[in-house]
């Protein structure tokens, strides 16, 4: 599949009517997969009838450009599009937009800001926000798989120190403590795939939990730095090596945790720089966002694009779930 660069791509969407080709191509390789009864390559394209044949005319009079195709199956007959059974379903925002603003999205390793889609995009602030929460949706892993290998596993903490705040807004200041939301990330070495997920705490119990709902221990090597909350789960992997951290000690025999130190800083760059502030609420459809684009990083930004619309299919996000 051709790479393609954003003005590429904006010159290939001249509007919506290519928009709903171009996502065909993306979605449906092998031709039309009916999202109601499943039959694949059976169905009819109900061809638009005005001049251009670009366009019908919907039930209220309006001209749409949407796609419509008729499913051929006994039994089913149904009408659908290819947004159908998908997160872009039942918007009204242009298709030509959802297409430019997922592949920014997939593109950009920082991320884009609602506020910078609103800008660019003509949208509501609301709007924009809901886009960009729905695309982060697609990015979702769907029933992931089992890591197993060489894992390293580390946490961090998102969020300004309460030292730098207002007098009236610190929060345990004095005391040394922070308010500051925990992170705790997975990553296998050999695939580069990446886990993480917003944790209550970074008790042995929390990480224990968090590492055994996503790793196959007995397959696997655990990379961890000399925090004792990983000694006890160390023990039900094959092998468990650390780093310390308190003697300057980073690498040693192939051993770190470099990885996730990298991809931490990147995530909290971007948050700063990109975001500027992410509630504790909505951080982890952030993380999920920086957890695709890090897994991928090998593909091409068409193929990442590619990736989210393939993982958009049976999903779909309210707007009252994302508030």
């Amino acid at each position: 599949m051709t790479n393609l660069s954003l003005p590429k791509l904006a010159e290939r969407l001249v509007d919506d009517y290519a928009a709903y080709e171009y996502l065909e191509e993306l979605r449906w390789p092998y031709g039309p997969v009916c999202p109601h009864c499943g039959g694949l390559d059976n169905a009819t394209f109900l061809k638009p009838r005005n001049e251009e044949g670009r366009a019908r005319a919907t039930r209220t009079g309006s001209m749409s450009q949407r796609r419509v195709w008729k499913c051929k199956n006994k039994g089913c007959r149904k009408q659908f599009s290819v947004l159908n059974g998908t997160v872009f379903h039942g918007s009204r925002v242009s298709v030509r937009i959802w297409v430019l603003v997922t592949f920014q999205m997939a593109a950009s390793k920082n991320g884009m800001a609602a506020r910078e889609v609103e800008r660019v995009y003509g949208l509501c602030p609301k709007t924009a926000w809901f886009v960009c929460h729905r695309i982060r949706e697609a990015m979702r892993a769907q029933a992931p798989h089992m890591l197993a290998g060489t894992i390293q596993a580390d946490e961090t903490w998102i969020g300004g120190e309460p030292r730098w705040r207002h007098a009236n807004k610190r929060v345990g200041a004095k005391q040394g403590k922070t308010d500051k939301t925990p992170v705790f990330a997975l990553v296998n070495v050999e695939t580069g795939e990446i886990r993480s997920q917003v944790v209550p705490d970074v008790t042995g119990r929390t990480l224990r939990k968090a590492i055994k709902e996503q790793v196959d221990t007995e397959r696997s090597v655990l990379h961890t730095d000399a925090a004792h909350v990983y000694l006890p789960i160390g023990r039900e992997f094959a092998n468990h090596e650390s780093v310390d951290h308190n003697v300057g000690e980073y690498v040693r025999a192939g051993v770190s945790t470099n990885k996730l130190e990298s991809f931490f800083a990147q995530l909290k760059r971007s948050i700063d720089g990109t975001h500027h502030h992410v509630s504790r609420e909505h951080l982890q459809r952030y993380l999920e966002e920086f957890d695709f684009r890090y897994s991928t990083c090998k593909l091409t930004d068409t193929e990442r694009m590619r990736q989210i619309i393939f993982q958009s299919n049976h999903k779909r996000l309210q707007y009252k779930l994302c508030r």
